[in-house]
């Protein structure tokens, strides 16, 4: 029996993906708060520790339970690797030698690793030469609107760590496919994975940050780090494996592109931040690069010519 998905994406594929966008964008809002007063490393373990508990309750809450199988727990540890403590961690690290701006153009480069590794390993994602035209395409529309300005001055190392991160999350791309096959619902998916991760990350964070006093924070600290785990992590994972489900690696790494697009949009609305015309021009251009990927419109206009 074959597990192929659409590489066309339909309405409901791009609602969750604009949708998904904006819950990760919107994370720069609450890490922004809570960085003041926590640590990195302790900021995403309270993250995916609190995913983790909401997911698991609503799970159970809809009468499904835990997988006992110890193959399912393997690939949900796997996941948790490749798509939070590896390059959540090298993300960190590097973030604290280079600015968040190249940063965001490294991660934005997730899509076309995504196309090679995708092509390599799953034979329904092949890479096609209007695959990489869009995501070529929509990684320059990135460069433009944040600006190359960020990547002056910046090292070797860090640059790696970031890039690194990026083909991590490739591999979890191409990962996450196997859950569908092995029949586990996108929820669980979804809590499994940053359950996984949590055991990873809590020891980390308690090695390298130390413990902290909860009653100590601030409420818009506390705030924050809910709404990391609320929006950005536990419902923003289950939209992640409903459209790796439906619509594969490839395109749900397409999120990567719109992610900046979202958090400096949310930016303009709620922190009075300047749209410039370099702006607009970053975010014409992406969605160029995605309406060559979705090919709907492509294909339309060729039919016409003939």
């Amino acid at each position: 029996m074959t597990h192929s998905i659409n590489t066309s994406m339909g309405g409901r594929e791009w609602t969750m993906l604009v949708s998904l966008s904006v819950l990760w964008g919107g994370s720069f809002f609450f890490v922004g708060v809570a960085v003041a007063d926590l640590p990195p490393l302790t900021i995403v373990t309270l993250r995916v520790s609190l995913a983790a508990i909401l997911l698991w309750t609503t799970a159970i809450v809809r009468g499904l339970r835990p997988p006992k199988g110890l193959k399912i727990w393997a690939a949900f540890l796997g996941m948790g690797l490749l798509n939070n403590v590896i390059p959540f961690s090298l993300i960190v690290w590097g973030q604290t030698q280079i600015a968040s701006g190249l940063a965001s153009i490294l991660n934005a480069a997730t899509p076309i690793f995504t196309v090679v590794v995708a092509g390599i390993f799953l034979p329904d994602e092949r890479v096609t030469p209007r695959r990489v035209l869009g995501v070529t395409v929509g990684f320059l529309g990135v460069v433009l609107m944040i600006g190359l300005p960020a990547i002056n001055g910046t090292g070797v190392l860090a640059h790696s760590a970031v890039i690194a991160a990026t083909l991590s999350y490739a591999f979890a791309g191409v990962f996450g496919r196997r859950f569908k096959k092995m029949g586990v619902n996108p929820l669980v998916s979804a809590a499994g994975q940053v359950t996984a991760s949590s055991l990873f990350l809590a020891p980390v964070a308690l090695t390298v940050d130390g413990p902290i006093n909860l009653a100590d924070l601030k409420l818009t600290v506390l705030g924050s780090v809910m709404g990391l785990a609320v929006f950005s992590t536990a419902i923003a994972y289950v939209l992640y494996f409903r459209i790796l489900e439906s619509a594969g690696a490839t395109n749900l790494l397409l999120v990567t592109l719109l992610v900046p697009v979202s958090a400096i949009l949310l930016g303009s609305l709620f922190l009075e931040e300047e749209l410039r015309t370099v702006h607009y021009l970053g975010m014409a251009m992406i969605a160029a690069g995605l309406s060559v990927i979705d090919g709907r419109l492509w294909h339309r206009f060729k039919n016409k010519r003939h």
